[in-house]
């Protein structure tokens, strides 16, 4: 199992930056290789993706949500992963930190060299990045879900 963390500032507010996040269907405007996020339920989303030439599309729950704070989630088939992203007001009070923590299991030759290369924690910064630039150049969000999701994994409700 590999471990991503990465962390970076945006300049908006804790709720601008998260109600962002819940938009899971415009990941693709920002996240390199994801090519469409269908949001099925409250919980669940389907994937699809092609990262480096391999297809891959997947079912994911949302495990653990708090409005302002965190989203935990996990496959339910597919590559194994799971993580969660959490937002927290930076010092100042007028940004915010937005920290992603993912566990995955490469799968395959491709996806093993390319761990081993670092190119999975690029690709995660990279996303990040671009999802600063997108939030700061809307300066508001396209959107947001202010629900709450219950952890339903007790062995491993957060990362």
């Amino acid at each position: 199992m590999s471990t991503i963390q990465k962390t970076i500032h945006v300049d908006v507010p804790v709720r601008t930056a998260y109600d962002q996040w819940t938009q899971f269907e415009s990941f693709p405007k920002f996240m390199q290789g994801v090519e469409q996020v269908d949001q099925l339920d409250d919980k669940r989303l389907h994937w699809r993706a092609d990262i480096a030439g391999v297809h891959r599309e997947w079912d994911a729950e949302i495990v653990h949500q708090e409005p302002d704070e965190r989203i935990t989630w996990r496959a339910l088939d597919g590559t194994t992963n799971h993580g969660t992203v959490s937002f927290a007001a930076d010092d100042a009070g007028a940004g915010t930190r937005v920290t992603l923590e993912m566990e995955f299991e490469p799968e395959g030759i491709v996806e093993k060299v390319g761990d081993a290369l670092n190119i999975v924690d690029k690709k995660a910064e990279g996303d990040l990045e671009r999802f600063k630039e997108f939030i700061e150049a809307r300066g508001a969000e396209t959107g947001g879900w202010r629900g709450s999701v219950s952890p339903t994994d007790v062995d491993n409700p957060t990362i």
